[in-house]
C-alpha cells in the first residue's frame, strides 16, 4: 500500500529515534569499557549526551508532524544487531581499539542514514526536517572524525600492550600529535 509523504517522513524519523536510543546504550557501554583511557571514556560519554539531544530533537519533529514513537523498527535492529567485532581480546587497550572501530562504523552508518532522511524530507517538502537531518549529520561527522583521529594512537597502544615482551609499551603512545583536539 502506498504511503503519503508525511507517513514516510514520520517513519524515517521514528527509525532515527529508536536507532539513536540503541546507539546511546552502545556508547555508554563503550565509555564504561574504557576505564583506563579517560580520553576515550570522555569522548563516548560526550557523544552519548549528544545522542540524547538528537533523540529529543527528532522526537519533537516527529510530534510536530503528527507522529509518535514505536518500539521496534528495522534501523534500530540494524544498530542493535550489527556485526560486532570479536571481543575475545587480550587487553583492555585492544577492547578500547575495537570499540573505537565499532563507534566509527556506527557514526558512518548514521551519516548515511541522515543523508537519506534529509533527501526524503526535501522530497516531502519539509525544510525543517531536512535542516534537522543535516544538523545531526554534521554532528555525526564531527564525532566520526574524532574517533578516526584516535585510531592510530590506540592501535599503537594495543599493539604495544599485546607485544609487551617485544616493545616498551611507553614508546609512541598517547603522543601529543595523536590526541583529540578540543
Amino acid at each position: 500500500m502506498a504511503e503519503t509523504g508525511n507517513q514516510v517522513l514520520r517513519r524515517y524519523l521514528d527509525e532515527a529515534i529508536t536507532a539513536e536510543k540503541a546507539i546511546e546504550a552502545q556508547l555508554e557501554e563503550f565509555a564504561a569499557a574504557a576505564s583506563d583511557d579517560s580520553e576515550i571514556q570522555e569522548l563516548f560519554r560526550l557523544h552519548a549526551g549528544e545522542t540524547r539531544s538528537q533523540q529529543e530533537r527528532l522526537a519533537a519533529r516527529l510530534t510536530a508532524l503528527g507522529g509518535s514513537e514505536h518500539a521496534r523498527n528495522p534501523l534500530a535492529s540494524f544498530f542493535e544487531h550489527a556485526p560486532k567485532l570479536p571481543q575475545a581480546v587480550h587487553t583492555i587497550e585492544e577492547r578500547a581499539l575495537r570499540n573505537l572501530i565499532a563507534g566509527y562504523t556506527a557514526e558512518t552508518a548514521e551519516i548515511a542514514f541522515y543523508e537519506a532522511l534529509a533527501n526524503v524530507a526535501r522530497a516531502a517538502g519539509d525544510p525543517d526536517t531536512e535542516a534537522l537531518a543535516r544538523a545531526i549529520q554534521d554532528e555525526e561527522r564531527i564525532m566520526a572524525e574524532k574517533l578516526w583521529y584516535l585510531l592510530p594512537s590506540r592501535s599503537k597502544i594495543a599493539f604495544n600492550m599485546l607485544t609487551v615482551t617485544e616493545v616498551d609499551p611507553a614508546v609512541e603512545t598517547k603522543m601529543a600529535d595523536d590526541r583529540v583536539g578540543s
